[in-house]
């Protein structure tokens, strides 16, 4: 996926996908989804990223973005641990991987360069390499 994208542009926009307003009753994690998909993808932070791509939202946008980001710092943190955007990323179905091969063989390449990783981060890059 090489296409570029108007950073300017919401999930919403983009995915021409506009959902309706969560109810009252909604959780915070629905709430905050839900208000990130009609923020422009370019001012979304690693926690913003490492939040909707760990819920499967926006794929085809954020994990370009987020690769962008792991290049430049694979330790990449949002608010749970350094590292925890590159976990968000390693730990999509196999089949994201299978409709993304390119982005697959980039975050292979970044990954096989880390070492010292933390126990977990190490179980899921070898999972994620092993695919």
């Amino acid at each position: 996926m090489t296409r570029l994208v108007d950073r300017d542009r919401s999930l919403e926009e983009l995915e021409r996908d506009r959902w309706s307003t969560p109810s009252a009753e909604a959780s915070r994690l629905v709430a905050t989804v839900h208000a990130l998909r009609r923020r422009p993808i370019g001012e979304l932070t690693v926690e913003d990223m490492r939040l909707l791509i760990g819920q499967d939202v926006g794929l085809a946008y954020l994990l370009p973005l987020a690769l962008e980001v792991l290049r430049d710092d694979p330790m990449a943190e949002g608010d749970m641990y350094e590292g925890d955007l590159l976990s968000a990323v390693l730990t999509r179905s196999p089949a994201v991987w299978k409709e993304w091969s390119q982005l697959g063989r980039e975050l292979g390449v970044i990954v096989s360069e880390l070492t010292d990783l933390p126990p977990s981060l190490t179980q899921e890059t070898a999972r994620f390499l092993a695919r």
